[in-house]
């Protein structure tokens, strides 16, 4: 609806210095016209646009402006700022905390005038701040990020070209194009170490539509079948809901979900030590003895 899309636009002139109105059309996936329309839209309404035109130009809005309330109901902006929140919650500096004083609501007011709280920091917000930002910076300056990164395969060090902040899966991550192989990949933000901003600097290219799919990140795909003990029903409730399973009459727990890789399958049936039977996938259920064979090598007098 045109009312959403105006809210839409005016949040974006005051999260950023300065946009195009190419980028707000292709944004709201409508035509530069209809963009112009609405810009003129908000001028009427006594909001403080300025549009430049030439290379350098673009669309902005007066710093100091604050909205008025009346252009929001309750509802809209409870669900921005809640959005601003869960943001903040993994920001050190104020930026954020200025786009909220924009809508008029003090922070210490937030809590009380909303009824939903999201913290997308959890325990690692001193290490995952600096990052985002330091990604962000990059994405926007078009500068290249170096990194270390780990993973099962040991260590190394990536140039990447970044596009996006992702937080997906429960996880925080990069996207972007590795400058050794030219691909487009996802890496988990707790995996990086010693993130830092090059002197290099890239064009960006849109992303490939089969790219921007990141569940096709993972592609080795296992369908798991576990029998578990029924002390165990929090924990699959927990961590892949209630029709993960079904219950049999013997009281014990028959899961069944598939798996984005081998080694993360192990790992996760190895920590429920007796209490998991690993049925399917067949194949893996010899290396599953084998790890608790030398498991138990371990506590061998």
């Amino acid at each position: 609806m045109k009312i959403d899309r105006l809210i839409g636009i005016l949040v974006l002139l005051l999260q950023n210095e300065k946009m195009t109105a190419p980028a707000l059309a292709e944004r709201f996936e409508v035509s530069r016209r209809t963009i112009g329309r609405d810009i003129e839209t908000l001028s009427k309404a006594g909001i403080p646009i300025a549009t430049v035109q030439g290379a350098n130009g673009g669309i902005s809005i007066m710093e100091s402006y604050k909205i008025d309330k009346a252009l929001l109901t309750k509802a809209d902006r409870d669900a921005i700022l809640t959005g601003l929140a869960s943001l903040e919650s993994v920001s050190y500096g104020p930026k954020y905390q200025r786009i909220r004083d924009k809508f008029m609501v003090k922070g210490d007011k937030l809590v009380g005038n909303n009824h939903m709280v999201i913290d997308l920091a959890s325990f690692y917000k001193s290490a995952l701040a600096p990052k985002i930002e330091a990604l962000q910076a990059g994405i926007e300056a078009h500068a290249c990020v170096a990194f270390r990164y780990f993973n099962k395969n040991g260590e190394r060090l990536i140039e990447l070209e970044p596009y996006l902040v992702v937080f997906r899966w429960s996880s925080w991550y990069a996207f972007g194009r590795e400058r050794e192989n030219g691909e487009f990949r996802l890496f988990k933000l707790n995996r990086m170490s010693e993130l830092t901003q090059t002197d290099r600097h890239f064009i960006p290219t849109e992303i490939p539509a089969d790219k921007r799919d990141f569940d096709r990140c993972f592609t080795d795909e296992l369908h798991a079948v576990i029998r578990f003990a029924g002390s165990e029903k929090f924990r699959l409730i927990e961590e892949y809901g209630l029709d993960s399973f079904i219950e049999e009459a013997e009281g014990t727990l028959l899961f069944s979900f598939p798996f984005t890789g081998a080694e993360y399958l192990l790992q996760w049936v190895l920590s429920f030590g007796e209490r998991a039977r690993l049925i399917e996938p067949k194949e893996m259920r010899p290396l599953l003895k084998a790890r608790l064979i030398a498991a138990l090598e371990n506590y061998e007098e």
